[in-house]
């Protein structure tokens, strides 16, 4: 009995030290691999936009004889690995203007207070600190002072790229051309991309407001996922009633781009800023202060 008894204490204790090395071989997961990054959303004022025209955003005469005041924020998002700047807001020549200009089709009037350069000594921050710069897509009102930042990497869907360059559109939309005529560190991508590689800030492909146009993903420790909208909308109504602008290179294809988009975000549980939204502007907490 004594011999049975030993026995069988025998093998509980090899079968525990079996279980113990089993366990202590599985994969320990490193709690620094899965904590997030601390990722902080600076919000920036690019400029003043008055349409004059609403009934440039939809593709009947919803909007007619309508105007609307937008926002037109653009944003630094600080990284343990980098900054990157989002949009540049309007151009800076409208800083030294003592009144808000009219476009000549009079659709628009913009203005614009305050340089990047100032801005971005309000956080602390220079010229020099940022090291990607991202723009949603290449109209004027996106890419005011882009060439500013010449020494940084420009983060660019390819086929935007290729259509903002090519001969035809230099000629054409010469002033499109000239707002980033100086960033010549390019990074093409093709797609969605990963910036800093590791989830908390996405570039994501949303074409058809312009060929390569993008909306800007991120992971916020406290605030959790949000989504930077672009151009994708506009408006309230045009994400509620999924209005196309009569401007938009591809109408088929940015309605496939907000089935993508809204999927995304709902996968996500993404709370959704859309940038020309005077209302999500002031959501924002402004520079120096920060989301995060």
């Amino acid at each position: 009995m004594k011999k049975y008894i030993s026995l069988l204490f025998v093998s509980v204790v090899i079968f525990a030290c079996k279980e113990t090395k089993k366990q202590n071989s599985d994969p320990i997961v490193n709690s620094e691999e899965i904590k997030k990054p601390d990722v902080k959303l600076f919000t920036l004022d690019g400029g003043h936009i008055m349409v004059n025209n609403l009934e440039l955003f939809s593709q009947d005469t919803t909007y007619h004889g309508q105007t609307k005041e937008f926002a037109n924020a653009f944003y630094i998002i600080s990284h343990p690995k980098g900054n990157l700047m989002w949009d540049a807001g309007l151009p800076e020549m409208l800083v030294d203007l003592s009144e808000p200009f009219t476009d000549a089709s009079g659709a628009f009037t913009v203005s614009r207070k305050d340089s990047v350069a100032n801005q971005l000594k309000s956080i602390g921050m220079s010229i020099k600190d940022i090291k990607y710069i991202a723009l949603s897509h290449s109209h004027f009102d996106h890419t005011g002072h882009a060439n500013v930042f010449k020494n940084s990497t420009w983060l660019v869907q390819e086929v935007e790229y290729d259509s903002i360059t090519s001969p035809t559109s230099q000629k054409k939309n010469t002033d499109n051309y000239n707002a980033i005529k100086e960033l010549t560190n390019i990074k093409k991508i093709n797609g969605d991309f990963d910036v800093f590689g590791d989830g908390s800030v996405v570039i994501k492909s949303m074409p058809g407001h312009t060929p390569g146009h993008q909306v800007l993903y991120l992971d916020l420790i406290e605030h959790g996922p949000l989504l930077l909208t672009g151009d994708l909308y506009h408006m309230y109504e045009n994400r509620e009633h999924r209005r196309v602008p009569i401007f938009n290179f591809d109408t088929k294809q940015t309605l496939k781009s907000m089935d993508e988009f809204e999927a995304f975000a709902k996968a996500k549980n993404a709370k959704i800023y859309l940038q020309h939204q005077k209302e999500d502007f002031n959501k924002l907490p402004k520079a120096p202060k920060y989301l995060n």
